[in-house]
């Protein structure tokens, strides 16, 4: 990556980050605040948590095919703004049902999938899996940063101050957004990026893309069903106080980060992906059973929560990576984007459920919900097939029509390790998936390098 290409990509995280980290802060205080709320009732307090997911998952595509049209950074600018008035909202409101109405505001400022269209139009093709990856670990960062900041913040500013600090932090994306972001040359469809519509009906129709957007559906339905109970758990039962949570959280989270990389480790590099998979799964499924029984004392606590964390971040970086090995070589900006709009549907059900289960028997309720997710998922996942390890590589070709794409696709699938390739003429882009243990990458630049014969 280049000097500018860096700026790029650092920028476009801080402002990820920025977002990510306001609606991750409230999850390990928010049922506390929602007991001070007029019409506070435990499945108002659920849907309220994972509201701002229904709008995300209905919006963030929509949101990157007008930013095709009226430009990235205004439809960027124009999310975030809408994010902060959520905040806004959310900040004044004294009742759950106000909160709600934010947070589902908070949701419509759907701009994921933008920053990652302008992250694609400020890289070349060779660099852009590195641009994607430093975006994406911003996810991870904030999502741990949350949770121990989150109690932190709530002793000091409540969590209607979290919140007006979640629309402020909105408002600094804008600066880095126009002050630090470079401009792009220009706007182009990016298919490793964003949603092409007629691919749709091509990755909705796949068995394997299908079986892991359920698996992102359900992670998150089953987090966000944990902190509607997590919380009450460690201050009623255990007798921790709200600011005192994130000496919980911090340990648990550094453990669990401990366990999660030698599991991707041995998923990625020993080639185990599935029955890492299903054994990260049953992991979440039996910690969620145990919790019904062990969530009086503390040791125990820790050590179940320690094992659920670890199951969960080794999901939630190796569902990528299949969607990525699974989804066809010119789609996988489409297969994500119906990805990521799962991970939202079930951060918005997950909520609501949740809540729905903990009012009809506390917290052993949630654990028996998430139980359930994960036994579904579980049953699910078994049929899934094993992946190919596969990366995806794009080249930079000069094709002259499609004729000449054809002849120059029939080339590239004969080199070795190249297991698929699709060249769009009009693109000017090869999409390519190949086997990195039998690809020879000096022979794939050189088609990159000359132009193709036509």
């Amino acid at each position: 990556m280049n000097q500018f290409e860096t700026r790029a990509a650092f920028s476009l995280a801080g402002i990820f980050s920025l977002r990510m980290l306001g609606l991750f802060m409230i999850y390990p205080v928010f049922t506390f605040y929602a007991e001070t709320l007029s019409g506070s009732t435990p499945m108002t307090v659920g849907l309220a948590l994972g509201a701002y997911g229904l709008t995300q998952a209905l919006l963030q595509i929509p949101f990157g095919m007008l930013s095709d049209r009226f430009g990235r950074k205004r439809m960027i600018a124009i999310g975030l703004v809408i994010f902060a008035a959520g905040s806004v909202v959310a900040a004044l409101s004294g009742s759950i049902y106000g909160v709600i109405g934010g947070r589902i505001l908070q949701g419509a400022g759907a701009v994921g999938s933008v920053i990652l269209a302008l992250g694609a139009d400020l890289t070349r093709e060779e660099v852009r899996t590195k641009t994607m990856a430093i975006i994406g670990m911003t996810i991870g960062l904030s999502f741990a940063v949350a949770l121990v900041v989150g109690p932190l913040l709530n002793a000091v500013i409540g969590v209607s101050g979290i919140f007006w600090l979640t629309a402020m932090l909105a408002l600094l994306g804008i600066v880095v957004l126009f002050v630090v972001t470079p401009e792009p040359n220009a706007l182009r469809s990016h298919r490793d990026t964003g949603a092409v519509p007629a691919l749709f009906a091509r990755v909705l129709g796949d068995g394997q893309l299908l079986r892991l957007d359920f698996g992102i559906f359900a992670l998150h339905a089953i987090l966000t069903a944990s902190f509607i109970a997590l919380p009450n758990v460690l201050h009623d039962e255990i007798g921790i106080d709200q600011s005192h949570l994130w000496m919980v959280y911090l340990p648990v989270l550094a453990a669990s980060v401990v366990i999660m990389i030698p599991m991707i480790i041995i998923a990625e590099a020993k080639r185990k992906m599935k029955p890492v998979f299903i054994g990260a799964i049953v992991t979440l499924g039996l910690t969620q059973l145990a919790l019904i029984v062990w969530h009086a004392n503390l040791v125990e606590l820790v050590i179940v929560l320690t094992l659920f964390f670890a199951a969960f971040n080794t999901m939630e970086a190796s569902l990528p990576s299949l969607i990525s090995k699974a989804a066809p070589a010119d789609a996988k900006g489409t297969a994500m984007g119906v990805y990521s709009s799962s991970q939202f549907f079930g951060i918005f059900v997950g909520g609501t459920l949740g809540g729905w289960a903990y009012g009809l028997d506390g917290p052993t309720g949630v654990f028996v919900f998430s139980a359930v997710v994960a036994a579904l998922w579980l049953g699910v996942a078994l049929s899934m097939k094993a992946p190919r390890f596969t990366q995806s590589r794009m080249l930079k070709v000069d094709v002259a029509d499609a004729a000449a794409a054809r002849r120059l696709t029939t080339e590239l699938e004969a080199q070795p390790g190249v297991v698929e390739a699709v060249v769009v003429a009009e693109d000017g882009v090869a999409y390519l998936k190949i086997d990195s243990e039998q690809a020879d990458d000096v022979d794939l630049d050189q088609f990159s390098a000359r132009p193709a014969q036509v």
